[in-house]
């Protein structure tokens, strides 16, 4: 394990022979004293970023970013210990934690000082949790250990190398105006007695219920700022020093949208404080949006003094993907300056191309990608575009998450299509966004269909007052011909008149509620049009794709159907994936019967700019069956049959009719008015109330959250499987060499294999088997490239537990 390059050292390193980090992907190891300064340096750059925190600030004095310096200055200064360094140097196993021992160093900067708790709180959390947890916490470890025991335990330190050590720390902070002037130097200690005093007393502070709810955020915070400082010096990261976002900005956006903005665009600008934003598609409401983060942007930067950071956030991962490549179409610095924060970013990242110049060399791309990814997820850009989800992982705090939450910090958010997610879900992104707002976040919604249930339940969310800007009458265009037909979708007189529009050499959606009936339609209407217009003109859309396989069908049907572009003859068969993901434009749609929502989102893949008379829009009747899995009937398995039987009653009252996008709000309302919409309401403010009290009240902030985190993995994540057909070739694809030198990259090799994963939902994980090699779900299944997963082989219970039908 000795490394055969030279340390990073400063100048006057005091201990230049001791090592904080080993040598790793060609860079150099790393002195203890280095390390320490350019975490200090690091957390310097944090609080620029992101300001002052009032919260943290009242609680501590103002001495929150003093306490944080602090902790990042001495957070592995237990790194002095000689068995540590002969864990680095020689591989020797050590088995202790030298967060520990750090805290033996504070008495001598921090004398008789109350901020001292804290920042010892801090240090000694950085790794791990101090409580709980069935994985070994510190107070599992060391609650029980006396000096004696500990320093048997801990083994020797040099009291040489303690000594230099505390006096450059001293010096270190004395030059950072960290420490009053004229405080004294270090005195005579015990580095172990005192880290074994200070380790109890942070158990005692922390080990019961916090009686005042304002400490565990302002403890939770204060770790995020020690963990981040840690892990962007550790990284040797830079982040952006700067928002996009300024006034100069809207400017240049004015004049490119021709100098005349519309009266919403202008409200929005105008807004100081949160926004809800009702407008059509092709209104501009994107820039609406941009527009009020200005704003929002300048007055978050005056009031904190920091750099505020805009999160946009869509439910789906292509929707995001498209709107990154908007923003970076947009924004000063192009796709440098925004960053997309997703469970696949660096697939995405990947996908786009952003080495153009290696000409094909995915697997320098695929370097590049996992380390564009990797910088985001240390939150180097301060434009992000993402789900909600991985904003909500701060509420899982830790050393792991912590930092996500203090990112939060002092940031602007527009949730956009909000009406996209189910109740609990919508508890939970609802619950998050009144944390942001004490945080000193500025909110916007948005949606081209916000009902007034939806505002009422974000009125009562928000503390501050909301401003609800709308956009003029005259824009709400007349796109659509709303038809409905009393027979299911799969009937085959809806197969007839869908094979009628396609003999019209028209272009044609088909959406269907799951992947069977998808398949369904697919087998029956694809091979004329294939025949007619070759290949490429039919194309069939869902979640059961390779990631691979996926990118490239979106490609295809953004190439042929997209609004930049003229339409072209042909098919598209596509699940709910089609509904918020891509910016095509049909002449005809013709849908199985779901949510008004949902039902509003597909009629906007129609028309889609209203360049040409009204489209037809046909929505087929719905067809009722209970799930296996839970009670009552559900449209096509799929969606729970009272919201879509009151929106199916609405839409027969007005067959025939120009549908009026914003009538079509109306149509919404009534159905919240119903008993459905009450019972939904107090769903949501459950899922609301029960994440709050879960997640967000850091009742005991240092304690293990692992079955928080596991809960957390099964609501918002998926699983995915590689075919057991393409393990050879994931296997290849993970060993390939990727490196510049010839040897295989990790990350970069996991991220080309991943190109052969297909997602399933997170229950479908016992359908496959675990590869413990390959770390990695197998599933052994029919597959094809154009109709994605067809079924799940294997032992006959295996088999009975999964209906292709019941899979969205």
């Amino acid at each position: 394990m000795t490394s055969e390059s030279e340390p990073t050292r400063l100048r006057d390193d005091p201990l230049p022979d001791l090592l904080a980090k080993s040598a790793s992907r060609g860079r150099a190891p790393e002195t203890l004293a280095y390390h320490l300064d350019a975490t200090l340096r690091a957390a310097e750059m944090v609080r620029e970023r992101v300001g002052r925190v009032a919260t943290a600030d009242a609680m501590l004095g103002g001495d929150f970013w003093r306490a944080a310096r602090f902790g990042a200055l001495t957070h592995d200064a237990g790194k002095v210990a000689a068995g540590f360094q002969r864990m680095l140097t020689h591989g020797d196993p050590w088995g202790h934690r030298h967060e520990l021992l750090s805290l033996g160093f504070l008495p001598w900067l921090l004398p008789d000082s109350p901020l001292r708790s804290w920042v010892a709180s801090a240090v000694v959390t950085h790794h791990r949790p101090l409580t709980g947890g069935k994985r070994r916490s510190l107070e599992r470890q060391y609650g029980t250990y006396d000096v004696q025991t500990l320093r048997q335990e801990l083994g020797a330190v040099d009291p040489d190398a303690v000594r230099r050590l505390a006096c450059w720390l001293v010096a270190r902070a004395d030059a950072a105006g960290l420490r009053p002037a004229g405080t004294s130097p270090p005195g005579d200690g015990d580095l172990v007695e005192q880290a074994q005093r200070l380790f109890h007393e942070v158990l005692d502070a922390w080990e019961c219920r916090v009686e005042d709810p304002a400490n565990g955020i302002v403890a939770v915070l204060l770790q995020g700022a020690v963990t981040l400082a840690d892990h962007l010096s550790s990284s040797h990261g830079r982040w952006q020093a700067s928002q996009p976002l300024t006034p100069d900005f809207a400017q240049r956006l004015r004049k490119r949208l021709g100098g005349q903005l519309h009266r919403h665009q202008e409200q929005a600008a105008e807004v100081h404080g949160h926004l809800l934003l009702r407008a059509p598609t092709g209104s501009g409401k994107t820039e609406a949006a941009l527009l009020w983060a200005v704003t929002q942007v300048d007055q978050v930067a005056q009031d904190s003094g920091g750099c505020p950071r805009l999160f946009y956030t869509l439910p789906y991962l292509a929707s995001i993907n498209a709107m990154a490549g908007r923003f970076a179409s947009l924004l000063p610095g192009g796709d440098r300056a925004v960053g997309v924060s997703h469970s696949r970013a660096a697939s995405y990242y990947l996908t786009t191309s952003i080495a153009p110049s290696e000409d094909g060399d995915r697997s320098a791309a695929a370097r590049k990608a996992v380390a564009r990814a990797s910088a985001t997820r240390l939150f180097r850009e301060t434009i992000r575009v993402g789900t909600p989800y991985q904003l909500l992982r701060g509420a899982l705090a830790g050393a792991a998450h912590s930092g996500v939450l203090l990112d939060a910090a002092n940031s602007v958010f527009v949730l956009d299509e909000l009406h996209a997610y189910d109740a609990q879900r919508l508890g939970y992104v609802l619950a998050i966004a009144g944390l942001w707002e004490r945080l000193g976040g500025r909110i916007a919604v948005l949606s081209a269909t916000l009902p007034d249930a939806l505002v009422a339940l974000l009125r009562d969310t928000l503390r501050a007052s909301l401003t609800l800007v709308e956009a003029p009458r005259e824009l709400h265009l007349p796109r659509h011909r709303l038809r409905v037909r009393q027979r299911h979708l799969t009937d085959p007189e809806s197969l007839a008149e869908a094979r009628q529009r396609l003999a019209a050499d028209e272009a044609v959606l088909v959406v269907a509620n799951n992947v069977a009936h998808a398949q369904e339609l697919y087998a029956v209407l694809a091979p004329e049009v294939r025949q007619r217009h070759g290949a490429e003109a039919a194309i069939l859309l869902h979640s059961r794709f390779r990631r691979g396989d996926r990118s490239a069908i979106e490609e295809r049907i953004g190439a042929r159907f997209g609004t930049r572009g003229e339409r072209s003859p042909g098919l598209v068969v596509a699940t709910q994936v089609v509904e918020v993901s891509l910016d095509v434009d049909f002449d005809v749609l013709f849908t199985a019967a779901a949510p008004l929502e949902a039902i509003l989102q597909r009629f906007g893949r129609v028309n889609r700019l209203g360049r040409r008379p009204p489209a037809d829009v046909i929505v087929h009747a719905p067809e009722y069956r209970a799930r296996r899995r839970g009670q009552g009937e559900y449209a096509d398995g799929v969606y729970p049959r009272e919201p879509v039987a009151h929106g199916w009653q609405i839409m027969c009252r007005h067959d025939g009719e120009v549908v009026d996008e914003a009538a079509a709000v109306g149509w919404l309302d009534e159905v919240y008015r119903s008993s459905w919409g009450s019972q939904w309401r107090a769903e949501v403010d459950d899922h609301r109330r029960r994440f709050e009290e879960a997640f967000l009240r850091f009742d005991y902030p240092y304690d293990s959250r692992e079955d928080l985190e596991q809960r957390f993995e099964e609501m918002f994540e998926g699983t995915e499987a590689v075919l057991s057909e393409d393990l050879p070739t994931y296997r290849e694809a993970l060993v390939a060499p990727t490196a510049e030198d010839g040897r295989t990259d990790r990350r970069a090799g996991r991220l080309l294999a991943e190109e052969y994963l297909v997602p399933l939902p997170y229950w479908a994980a016992r359908l496959c088997q675990w590869d413990r090699q390959l770390k990695v779900a197998v599933v052994d299944g029919a597959y094809d490239s154009e109709h994605g997963l067809t079924a799940v082989h294997g032992p006959e219970q295996v088999q009975s537990a999964y209906r292709l039908g019941e899979v969205l």
